[in-house]
């Protein structure tokens, strides 16, 4: 018995689909309750005010308002020093 189908299967050609990763909503864009910020894998942004972190470490608002980036130093116990970028979501008045 042949170990392969003797119509020519090809190995090539296949292909995981895209996880369209990245920042939904910029700096100054209006947010709505529930609306993605940030797709990503890891934290490589941290969830600030307003805002909090999917299971799958998506960043999401949980109240209406206006999009801002930051970034922060943060001391770990050890005394080293890493920045870290931080979406918040501010009230919009």
């Amino acid at each position: 018995m042949a170990k392969t189908k003797a119509a020519g299967t090809a190995k090539l050609g296949r292909d995981s689909q895209p996880k369209y990763l990245g920042v939904k909503l910029y700096g100054g864009e209006k947010a709505k309750i529930g609306s993605i910020i940030i797709r990503q894998r890891g934290t490589k942004f941290v969830a600030g005010k307003n805002t909090k972190r999917g299971k799958d470490d998506t960043i999401y608002s949980i109240k209406e308002g206006i999009v801002r980036f930051a970034t922060k130093r943060k001391r770990s116990f050890d005394n080293s020093q890493r920045k870290s970028k931080i979406v918040s979501v501010e009230l919009a008045k």
